[in-house]
C-alpha cells in the first residue's frame, strides 16, 4: 500500500524523536515536492524534520502532474495540501498522512483513507512500537503541536489508557 504524507505529521513526529514509528509501521513514504520544499528546502530545522527527511532512504519525493487539480484545491488548501490530496490521486495512495482540517475534509470528499499525527501514535501503540500514548501526546503539546482535549480523550479511550 502506497502512502502519501503531508508536513504536519512528518514535522510532528520528529519533533519528539518518533519518526521512525512512520518506517516502522508503513515502510515507504511518499511525498510531493511542495512537502518537500516546506519541511527541508524552505523550511526551518523544525523538531529534527529536516534532517530525518535528508536521512531518510524510505521517502520518496515526487512531482505532481496535474497541476490544473492543484490550482483549484489551492481555493481551499496551502499547497503542501493540495498537492499531497493530487499525489494521493495520482499514485493511488491507500493512505494519507494529514491533520489539517480542510485537507482531511477534502480527502473524505475523494473517498482517500487518512490518518493523522495522533492516530499514527495510536497505531503504533497497537502494534506494540510505544508502550504508552499519554506522555507522547504531552511531548507532542509541550512542542507547540495542538491537540484537541476531545481527541487527546478519544484517542487515550482507544489505548485503554
Amino acid at each position: 500500500m502506497k502512502v502519501v504524507s503531508n508536513t504536519t505529521p512528518l514535522i510532528g513526529l520528529a519533533s519528539i524523536g518518533r519518526m521512525g514509528l512512520l518506517r516502522d509501521i508503513f515502510g515507504e513514504i511518499y511525498i510531493a515536492r511542495a512537502v518537500y520544499d516546506e519541511a527541508v528546502t524552505q523550511g526551518r530545522e523544525q523538531g529534527g524534520a529536516k534532517t530525518e527527511i535528508l536521512s531518510a532512504n524510505w521517502i520518496y519525493s515526487h512531482d505532481v502532474q496535474d497541476r490544473l487539480a492543484v490550482e483549484i484545491l489551492l481555493d481551499e488548501m496551502d499547497f503542501g495540501e493540495a498537492e499531497t490530496i493530487v499525489l494521493a490521486r495520482e499514485l493511488g495512495a491507500g493512505l494519507v498522512l494529514m491533520d489539517e482540517k480542510k485537507g482531511r475534509n477534502m480527502l473524505e470528499q475523494l473517498k482517500l483513507n487518512k490518518i493523522g499525527t495522533v492516530g499514527i501514535l495510536l497505531k503504533a501503540k497497537q502494534m506494540g512500537l510505544i508502550n504508552l500514548l499519554r506522555p507522547e501526546l504531552d511531548n507532542l503539546q509541550k512542542r507547540g503541536f495542538s491537540v484537541s482535549q476531545f481527541v487527546v480523550t478519544k484517542i487515550l479511550s482507544q489505548a485503554d489508557e
